[in-house]
């Protein structure tokens, strides 16, 4: 088998990725481990909420992301909306900010304060996606003329790995869809309606879009809970955007940051369960007004939920890469992006928690002139 293999890679030029998602050898059924559940009374990320008021509070009907499926139109403001990973585009084709999120839907606005939607984001009719509730931290890009959205579908009925008496790992992966129009519907153009951008037992969230030096590159998270130490990984993508065709690239380890904590020993507990390692989580890239190259990324540490920043020794995506010694924002406060409003406010979006109420997003000014991020104040539209 292993002389097959090296066989057709030499022949057709295929890489680690594309015979990794090749039928070449049958799957091994995997059996679920055992995972070790939180200690009594333990609260953290995904837990339910314990506060009676707010346990009692109706709940509107969730509606996923897929324009196929029917849903209420409403205008709201910033300050009533609960969303995790929110993401703006500031688009200038329809001078119209378009927010995504953990979700997926999309909300429009011309403000920045009142908001309307939730709109449906994407038709992935026929693929593997189709059905899919669970989608997180969705982007939307502007590029050469179309738009790319960049979202972790999950399928709760793929088990891909197992991690002994850790994690049962179910096949997330960060998908890339395009469409003509900034509200889409945003659809999967690769010809395989069952491609995967990344290893298929891999445990994949938080990609998202980098040009440098004219080539698209696909950055991701390796998930903590499959790895321990989560990573901050890169492939390059094809021109099209619609395949990658390098090995992934590792950029670095949650633990390298000294302001992240290990998630246990720092009392956090996930989805109910006891799970020891290190989070990596919503990479963006940009440059500073001198030409730095840096990244915004997320981990646990003290004050919960905390907003990171990193910057590149050798000014190019390999680095090295330095982390700050401390978080740009903490406070339970995390997952942001940056965007320029129309009349030239540098913005930052970003969500935050009241311990372990719902996220909210929030805007902050910041000051990316120099060579390096300076957080400005709460930013109200």
């Amino acid at each position: 088998m292993k002389k097959l293999i090296i066989f057709i890679v030499l022949l057709t030029g295929l890489t680690f990725i594309q015979i990794a998602t090749a039928q070449i050898v049958e799957k091994k059924k995997l059996i679920p481990t055992v995972t070790i559940p939180a200690p009594p009374g333990s609260k953290g990320f995904g837990m339910p909420q314990t506060n009676k008021s707010k346990a009692d509070t109706p709940r509107r009907r969730w509606v996923s992301a897929s324009v196929t499926e029917p849903r209420e139109i409403v205008t709201t403001t910033l300050d009533s909306m609960t969303m995790s990973d929110p993401f703006i585009l500031a688009d200038e084709v329809t001078r119209t900010y378009y927010l995504t999120s953990s979700g997926g839907s999309i909300y429009k606005s011309k403000d920045l304060k009142n908001w309307t939607g939730p709109y449906g984001a994407y038709d992935v009719t026929g693929t593997w996606m189709e059905g899919i509730k669970f989608v997180a931290a969705a982007e939307i890009h502007h590029i050469k003329g179309k738009y790319y959205y960049a979202a972790t579908f999950g399928d709760r009925k793929e088990l891909v790995d197992v991690i002994p008496r850790r994690y049962n790992a179910y096949r997330h992966q960060t998908m890339i869809l395009v469409s003509d129009k900034a509200e889409g519907p945003y659809k999967h153009f690769n010809p395989d309606p069952n491609y995967d951008y990344l290893p298929h037992s891999w445990d994949i969230i938080d990609g998202t879009i980098w040009y440098e030096d004219g080539i698209p590159y696909f950055v991701f998270v390796r998930e903590w809970m499959q790895t321990v130490d989560g990573t901050m990984e890169y492939v390059k993508l094809s021109p099209d955007l619609s395949k990658t065709i390098t090995d992934p690239v590792v950029l670095f380890r949650a633990s390298e940051a000294p302001w992240a904590l290990e998630m246990v020993g720092n009392g956090e507990m996930t989805y109910g369960l006891k799970i020891p390692g290190w989070v990596t989580d919503g990479p963006e890239l940009f440059r500073t007004g001198t030409g730095k190259l840096g990244m915004l990324w997320s981990s646990w540490g003290e004050g919960r939920y905390l907003q990171g920043v990193c910057y590149s020794e050798s000014g190019t995506i390999n680095g090295p890469w330095i982390q700050e010694e401390k978080p740009l924002i903490g406070n339970n406060t995390g997952h942001g992006m940056m965007f320029t409003k129309f009349e030239g406010k540098r913005l930052l979006v970003i969500h935050h928690a009241e311990g372990d109420g719902p996220r909210k997003p929030r805007f902050y000014e910041i000051d990316d002139s120099g060579d390096k991020l300076v957080l400005g104040p709460r930013y109200n539209p």
